[in-house]
């Protein structure tokens, strides 16, 4: 499981993944200075350290390099969801608590996703209504 990223280190790998092609230190130090005073050397270390941790690779490019995210930004904030997920003493009450603070963009982002995975999962089947739920292993009813 990757750490959370440091606020710098989000900061370059957000320009890293929207971008979504190779960049230089030079090109995410001048949009960084939008924001922020920062010095060549410190967007240089750092990327220095994301490429030592595995969060992008880079090519020699003349005296330069060019780095490119290894993946993606949802994959990060998945690996960080399931991670913290998975400390929980009780993963079910977590879930309840996390869905609790989701707001209605959120929900909504949620019952898409579901809808996309349920149907891979052995043995799901999609309801009448179109829902996907768990299959029932047990003989239909014959009111006997």
């Amino acid at each position: 499981m990757p750490r959370q990223l440091g606020e710098l280190e989000d900061a370059v790998m957000t320009r890293v993944w929207q971008w979504n092609r190779p960049v230089t230190v030079r090109e995410v130090l001048e949009d960084l200075q939008r924001e922020r005073s920062i010095a060549y050397t410190t967007v240089m270390t750092v990327m220095d350290n994301l490429h030592q941790k595995g969060w992008v690779r880079r090519e020699v490019d003349g005296r330069a390099y060019r780095y490119t995210a290894v993946s993606t930004r949802a994959a990060y904030s998945a690996a960080l969801m399931n991670e913290a997920w998975s400390r929980s003493d009780n993963p079910a009450a977590a879930l309840v608590a996390f869905f609790g603070m989701m707001s209605a963009e959120q929900r909504e982002a949620l019952q898409d996703a579901m809808r996309m995975v349920l149907p891979t999962f052995p043995g799901a089947h999609a309801s009448p209504a179109g829902e996907t739920t768990p299959a029932d292993d047990a003989e239909p009813e014959t009111g006997r």
